[in-house]
């Protein structure tokens, strides 16, 4: 028999140790497809967005940043996309760079539709996510670092180019394993961004800086690098993140994103 001075639970409440009531209401809902070795994207939206927008996940299978498997990868997008619509999301976003630019300008808005249809909601591709936020901050001459081989760093080169952005440079790791960018840390963002953009130089002349892949944990050191360069910086996961909340007509405040929180979605 249960002990009759124990404390009855609440069928109708659930909360956690620290007394948080998981029944609050929600006010919105975001998709994320991700590749499946990618462990940045998920924690970076969920620790910037408010507790009443909730971040619904779904995989691709992807373990090395090449060419070969971001276009395997793609296969799978559209499947994720239905099925996050039957978590009835606001709107989905397909969170990996090189793999929505992967096949040249035009790509990125061909995924944006196709996902789009799929999941029969609004979505976001990241490549095309970067181009609105640069567009927004009315960059025209920018920076690039990221950890890709060169390869993807001259695929990502032409993609911007084609965009109508001037590439004044673009600083890669050589990484292809993606658990191991998943390692760098936004200590190891600022440093290659200060080591690319020589500040006493021309690139004074800088409009913003773009920090590449949404494994790379770079949202982070946004602002420590944006009052050291005196310009913008736009992250993979900042932008796929103000992007989909525009599209998804989410109005929240998004900590951490600098001087693109202040720009509305074009």
């Amino acid at each position: 028999m249960a002990d009759s001075d124990a404390p009855s639970a609440d069928a109708g409440t659930i909360a956690d140790a620290s007394g948080t009531d998981d029944t609050a209401d929600v006010r919105g809902r975001l998709g994320l497809i991700v590749p499946s070795s990618n462990t940045t994207a998920e924690p970076e939206f969920r620790r910037t967005l408010p507790a009443d927008v909730t971040v619904h996940g779904a995989r691709m299978a992807l373990e090395s940043v090449t060419v070969s498997e971001l276009d395997a990868m793609s296969d799978d997008a559209a499947r994720a996309a239905e099925l996050l619509g039957h978590a009835d999301v606001d709107a989905v976003a397909y969170a990996c760079t090189t793999g929505s630019l992967l096949h040249g300008p035009g790509f990125d808005a061909e995924l944006e539709d196709r996902l789009s249809e799929a999941a029969g909601i609004p979505a976001v591709a990241t490549a095309r996510s970067v181009v609105r936020a640069l567009e927004a901050l009315d960059a025209e001459r920018i920076a690039v670092v990221t950890p890709y081989t060169a390869d993807l760093d001259a695929k990502e080169r032409e993609f911007l180019a084609a965009a109508g952005f001037e590439v004044a440079s673009i600083d890669g790791r050589g990484l292809e394993a993606n658990t191991e960018i998943g390692t760098l840390t936004p200590d190891d963002a600022v440093r290659q961004v200060l080591e690319c953009v020589d500040g006493d130089g021309d690139d004074d002349a800088l409009d913003a800086v773009f920090v590449s892949c949404t494994n790379y944990r770079s949202l982070a050191a946004v602002g420590s690098l944006e009052s050291k360069l005196g310009v913008p910086v736009v992250t993979s996961n900042g932008a796929t993140l103000w992007d989909v909340c525009g599209v998804a007509g989410l109005e929240v405040d998004l900590d951490g994103l600098g001087t693109l929180l202040e720009c509305e979605r074009p």
